[in-house]
């Protein structure tokens, strides 16, 4: 029960782990699952105390003002990322916004080993030939990570997770990160660069690992890429938008930079993208969070943030609490 001593209603409106559920159903609250579409939750909205999405669900300005003036007390995303959530307008009913940073640290750091992997060994190429029935073994000659530099764009929790697991290759780590001290990322044996330039200059692997804002957007961009090692490859599982597709198309198409492995896209799916044409690209469908242990992960920090605001406590990871 909450702090009113009635029972909470909690929608979900995004497919979400059993484990998260079952947490909120333990805690005494009434729990609906059900894949609104925009009008629907529009109109239903009011009814709830707690909302928790995932990535479709869009709790845009006029859906968290209908449910500011309902009875709606927090929303809830299961994951890191609330660009699906209209942050601000929630701070303006006084509605707290919280989220999971941590559910989903390890499996988009792994997908990012894995992108440096397959890049580096020639892994999809070899799977598609072989299905073919080729034998292009000369064809497909790889490198090393192990002696290899690995620059990290965001250094935050993502991004210290990749950097632990590229050092068991034997990768030296470099990273740029306005926001931590060169002391904060020694203790991850990360060196800090401060010129972004420097790092796309430096790098052998380049892989980001931060939000996609007005000050992000692009933040990969023409003359950046032009920075980079010939034989340099672009990794992104963060946000689509951070990287201008289109100057890394050119750079890739031209061989200006070895390759790229993307799981985000400016826009999702990717549809009549001109990276889908090439072949020293390999793609994934936005698969960074979609691990088992990630959902459950994600799903369940996430209703234990919901569960202390209905409290009436403190979220450890409240979003929107610099506008309140």
């Amino acid at each position: 029960m909450g702090i009113r001593g009635r029972i909470m209603k909690v929608l979900i409106t995004d497919k979400m782990a059993e484990e998260a559920i079952q947490l909120l159903k333990d805690a005494g609250h009434e729990v609906i699952f059900n894949e609104m579409d925009e009008p629907t939750l529009l109109k239903e909205i009011p009814k709830y105390d707690a909302l928790m999405v995932r990535g479709r669900t869009k709790a845009v300005k006029e859906i968290v003002d209908a449910g500011g003036q309902g009875q709606l007390k927090v929303i809830g995303r299961a994951g890191i990322g609330v660009d699906n959530v209209d942050i601000k307008t929630a701070a303006l009913h006084g509605i707290p916004v919280v989220n999971a940073p941590t559910g989903s640290t390890i499996s988009v750091a792994e997908l990012t080993i894995g992108h440096m992997l397959s890049l580096s060994r020639h892994l999809y190429k070899a799977d598609a030939t072989m299905k073919k029935g080729e034998w292009a073994k000369k064809q497909l000659k790889g490198i090393e990570l192990h002696g290899k530099t690995l620059g990290l764009i965001g250094c935050g929790n993502i991004g210290k997770e990749t950097a632990k697991l590229a050092r068991a290759f034997g990768m030296d780590i470099i990273g740029y990160d306005p926001f931590l001290s060169e002391a904060e990322l020694e203790e991850e044996h990360i060196k800090k660069i401060e010129d972004l330039g420097e790092l796309m200059s430096k790098a052998d692997f380049i892989s980001l690992h931060l939000p996609h804002n007005k000050k992000t957007h692009h933040i990969v961009n023409k003359a950046m890429i032009e920075k980079m090692k010939a034989s340099a490859c672009l990794i992104n599982c963060a946000r689509g938008g951070t990287v201008d597709e289109q100057s890394l198309y050119d750079a890739l198409k031209n061989g200006k930079i070895a390759g790229a492995g993307l799981d985000v896209f400016e826009q999702e799916p990717p549809t009549n993208n001109p990276l889908l044409s090439l072949d020293n690209v390999m793609l994934t469908p936005h698969l960074g969070a979609n691990t088992k242990e990630g959902q459950i992960r994600a799903g369940t920090v996430c209703a234990e943030q919901i569960i202390k605001v209905l409290n009436g406590e403190n979220a450890d990871y409240w979003v929107n609490k610099k506008f309140m």
